[in-house]
């Protein structure tokens, strides 16, 4: 069995239109077009586990085709990939991991540097910044 018939198997068994499909995945109704075609573009992997979640099967078969098609109740709850894992306690350091996550993807380096210099500002351990570059407030 192909990918593409493995994604529409996945789609149909649990019931779903490809445009059902796509708002689930946060993709195009053509993207699922595309995955399910003939001459098909194969989706990234984060989508391919946003498809592996949408219908309830095992990334595994579904990227590779090995194992078992339904995602068995015994791994349901080990399916939970270690990105998504949530390993903070600290309701703060909980919501930047949030709001990290939520950025687009250009805004993420600046917004790790802002907070590394502020850790840095922090402990002592960086340099005050240059008087008249970047300062917003403060004397002058």
């Amino acid at each position: 069995m192909t990918p593409q018939q493995r994604i529409r198997l996945a789609r149909r068994n649990a019931g779903l239109s490809q445009a059902g499909l796509a708002q689930m995945v946060g993709v195009q109704r053509s993207a699922v077009s595309h995955w399910e075609g003939t001459q098909a573009k194969s989706p990234s992997a984060s989508h391919l586990r946003a498809i592996a979640l949408a219908t309830s099967v095992q990334f595994e078969w579904l990227a590779t085709g090995r194992g078992r098609m339904p995602l068995s109740e015994d791994i349901a709850m080990d399916s939970v990939a270690a990105v998504d894992a949530v390993l903070v306690e600290d309701p703060l350091e909980l919501r930047l991991l949030a709001a990290f996550r939520e950025s687009p993807a250009l805004a993420r380096a600046p917004l790790v540097e802002v907070v590394e210099q502020l850790a840095l500002h922090r402990t002592g351990r960086g340099r005050p910044a240059e008087s008249g570059k970047g300062a917003r407030a403060g004397g002058g």
